[in-house]
């Protein structure tokens, strides 16, 4: 009993780091903020927010792994934020701008992106370490809920009132959360090393893209979330064609040599 009491105090002067930690806050907060604004029928700062959850998302596993202070709690408390600011945000989110008016159809297509948001989480856990990290396992949740978040903040860009009520809402929502929870192999950029040397022309072609995404952050944003989301559909694709190229150029070969 006194070993045991001693471990648990040994782990409680541990305690945890407060840096990563406070950007895991902040973007769920942003989430939790999001569903606050759905509810109140602001659908443009429901998507804002969730976009700003997205960048402190990225931040905050980036300044844990810099500053050497990743750590269990942190992993587990990034997992449960993000299931909060990119599977139950976006979900009410496209609920009460777009889904409500499918009843029980609109509803099940919420929950359904939240529960494969879970499960793409969960997965993700217990895949660190046995997949390879270049990729992705599924669509990742932040990639999913961008997509929603981008949409809505195009459509009102785009001169869109109130809510809408059209079935490719549905349709896309119910899409997205399957990809999540897919085989399908998404690039994860984690080989991107940004402190490393890099050509001139690169650093140009950044502030360029930079710069576009200033002057129309709406269609931009949006372009960008889903030419990831269909990235891995369209990379899987490509891969398959080419591997019945080269099984067409090797059979062409090997009857060649029988001639």
């Amino acid at each position: 009993m006194k070993n045991r009491t001693k471990i648990n105090q040994t782990h409680m002067k541990k305690g945890i780091y407060i840096l990563p930690n406070l950007f895991t806050t902040a973007s769920l907060f942003c989430g939790f903020y999001s569903v606050i604004a759905s509810l109140q029928g602001d659908y443009s700062r429901a998507a804002l927010s969730i976009i700003i959850a997205f960048f402190f998302d990225g931040l905050d596993g980036k300044i844990a792994r810099f500053t050497n202070t990743t750590s269990k709690f942190g992993a587990e408390y990034d997992s449960l934020s993000d299931l909060v600011a990119f599977g139950l945000a976006p979900a009410i989110l496209a609920y009460s701008w777009a889904l409500s008016p499918f009843g029980r159809y609109g509803w099940l297509a919420a929950f359904l992106f939240v529960v494969c948001g879970a499960l793409r989480l969960a997965r993700f856990n217990i895949q660190i370490g046995i997949i390879e990290s270049k990729v992705f396992n599924g669509l990742p949740i932040p990639g999913a809920a961008a997509v929603i978040a981008t949409s809505v903040l195009l459509f009102y860009y785009l001169g869109g009132e109130g809510t809408i009520n059209h079935p490719s809402v549905l349709f896309g929502v119910v899409v997205l959360s399957l990809l999540m929870v897919s085989n399908i192999k998404y690039y994860s950029f984690k080989d991107l090393n940004v402190f490393s040397r890099k050509p001139f022309v690169t650093f140009v072609l950044i502030i360029l893209i930079f710069i576009v995404i200033v002057l129309e952050p709406q269609v931009m944003l949006f372009t960008v979330a889903v030419t990831y989301s269909i990235s891995g559909p369209v990379w899987q694709v490509a891969k398959f064609v080419k591997r019945i190229r080269h099984r067409g150029v090797d059979k062409e070969k090997y009857e060649h040599h029988e001639i």
